[in-house]
């Protein structure tokens, strides 16, 4: 049997800037944008979610709830700083590290560096050395699978530990609402507890059929989960399909100009991530949003690259196939995909001259 942890940062944003600025130590904090411009919450500390200031909340309403909210701009280099420091520890212990985002992670501990027989002293290590090194907290889940393990982690917030050992698994499922269950957000479980399906153990017995009308193809899903089983494996190592920036605007864009150059600045920022990782793009994507708030993707694929003049270019030649310019804007986004590696590249140039023949824009 699999001894799964899913550790998770507590408030991650929030607290790391609480530790780097003692001022902030005990206040309700929330990291995004401002409010007056269309900002969002990106995190929340501890204090500010009393007054129920949540992640992806619009930053005007956590100011309606919490007037006393202190608004810091996010510093994702500072962050990712952090997370670098988080998973060399992880992968100390384990070569089978899954990252979920900067803040969290699965890790498959059968088979531990440490030595440990059971997962429980990997967990509790693992947290103290989270502590020692970083001067943050995480809380940790424990279990035999990583549905499990992903409850759990969030059951005792914030630096909390959570065991569900084998024999604990039934009376732990037997407590839980259905939407629990991976799959069921706020509309999915509004419909299931229409039909009289409450807690996540209610699934077990619902006929298939009605379990089909309203989840459709999670049925089979649901029911596994419902039992515990969950057979995913840890996959390390999981590779990005794509990265990139978007901005929603205070005030519509109306000037091409500056549309430009907001597009050009998110191309150089994907470029960063690229050179980082040291990976090449062969697709540069834009996305735009109209006052309407009715929203276009134009794509375009060529020659790898991760020159920041050349995607940047890429993008700007995408705005001609919108209407940006002549409509207002609301929101612009810019990303990169179809990765190729240096080793790759290098394979792929032996194969094939790279050529704008073979490129296409898609719409």
């Amino acid at each position: 049997m699999r001894r799964i942890l899913h550790i998770d940062m507590d408030a991650f944003y929030a607290s790391v800037e609480q530790r780097d600025d003692p001022a902030l130590r005990g206040k309700p904090v929330a990291v995004g944008g401002q409010p007056n411009r269309r900002g969002v919450v990106a995190a929340a500390s501890y204090e500010a979610r009393t007054f129920g200031v949540r992640s992806a909340m619009p930053m005007a309403k956590a100011v309606r709830l919490c007037p006393a909210l202190v608004i810091v701009r996010p510093d994702f280099a500072r962050y990712q700083a952090v997370s670098s420091t988080v998973f060399s520890i992880f992968r100390e212990v384990t070569p089978l590290v899954e990252p979920l985002s900067l803040d969290e992670a699965y890790l498959d501990v059968t088979e531990n560096a440490w030595g440990e027989r059971l997962a429980t002293p990997v967990a509790r290590r693992l947290k103290e050395r989270i502590r020692a090194e970083t001067g943050l907290t995480a809380s940790a889940g424990v279990a035999p699978n990583k549905f499990l393990a992903k409850i759990a982690s969030g059951w005792k917030k914030p630096d909390g530990l959570t065991v569900i050992s084998p024999d604990r698994v039934e009376p732990f499922l037997q407590q839980l609402p259905v939407d629990a269950l991976w799959g069921v957000g706020p509309v999915t479980a509004r419909k299931l507890r229409a039909r009289g399906i409450e807690k996540l153990v209610d699934v077990r017995t619902t006929d298939v059929h009605v379990l089909r009308e309203t989840v459709g193809s999670l049925a089979g899903w649901l029911r596994e989960l419902a039992n515990g089983i969950d057979d995913r494996p840890v996959v390390a190592n999981r590779a990005a399909k794509s990265s990139g920036s978007e901005n929603t605007y205070s005030e519509d864009l109306a000037d091409l100009d500056t549309i430009r150059r907001e597009v050009r600045d998110m191309a150089e920022h994907a470029v960063g991530w690229l050179a980082r990782r040291q990976l090449f793009a062969r697709t540069v994507t834009i996305k735009v949003r109209y006052s309407d708030f009715t929203t276009v993707t134009r794509s375009h694929t060529a020659s790898p690259t991760r020159d920041a003049s050349e995607v940047a270019a890429r993008a700007v030649q995408l705005l001609a196939k919108t209407d940006a310019g002549t409509r207002p804007v609301r929101l612009l986004g810019v990303s990169v995909h179809n990765f190729r590696g240096e080793t790759d590249l290098a394979s792929e140039h032996d194969r094939l001259p790279f050529s704008d023949d073979i490129s296409k824009v898609q719409s």
